[in-house]
């Protein structure tokens, strides 16, 4: 079914929707979720939330890309079920990697959180990003958006993944530079 068929059932509040997206987008949502947690019974639960958030959220709104709007939605829930499940305990996984490397040039949570409005930076990346090559966009979203390993990145480009880690390293750098001129602090 087309997406936006998909939408006008949430909008005439019919539970078609919900089977529908489900069955279209619920392992898509599935990988999002199980590359944050790692674990599948989290992440199918997450589907599953992913579900039900969608369906508060249609109407009042309505997506133009309802396949990001679903990953958007599966990544925020499998953060914070990653962020209860490890409030006690830091451990080495891919998602520990992807937050250390961005520590580098957006600043600490609770800093960001005080003195930034989150909607400007927000904008201020994607601005960033919309400068770089689709290329580099990809691998700068595939890491720090659906936090795929460098080895997965590099499979997916043909690339060796210490050239993937380059081009991460040289982009962090760039968006560094970029948040300065903008008057960030990093």
């Amino acid at each position: 079914m087309e997406d936006s068929k998909i939408i006008d059932l949430f909008f005439a509040r019919d539970e078609r929707a919900i089977a529908e997206t489900d069955l279209k987008y619920g392992r898509y949502c599935f990988t999002v979720a199980n590359a944050i947690l790692g674990d599948p019974e989290n992440s199918e639960e997450v589907v599953n939330d992913t579900l039900l958030n969608t369906w508060n959220a249609i109407p009042p709104k309505r997506p133009t890309v309802f396949k990001m709007f679903l990953a958007k939605i599966a990544r925020n829930l499998a953060f914070t079920r990653r962020r209860s499940a490890t409030a006690k305990k830091r451990g080495g996984t891919e998602t520990e990697a992807v937050l250390e490397e961005l520590e580098e040039c957006i600043a600490a949570p609770g800093r960001v959180e005080d003195s930034l409005d989150l909607k400007a930076l927000t904008a201020t990346i994607r601005a960033f990003l919309d400068t770089q090559s689709p290329r580099e966009q990809n691998i700068f979203l595939r890491r720090y958006f659906f936090v795929e390993s460098t080895d997965s990145i590099a499979a997916r480009y043909s690339m060796r993944p210490d050239a993937v880690r380059k081009s991460l390293s040289r982009t962090r750098e760039k968006l560094k530079k970029h948040l300065v001129r903008e008057g960030y602090t990093v």
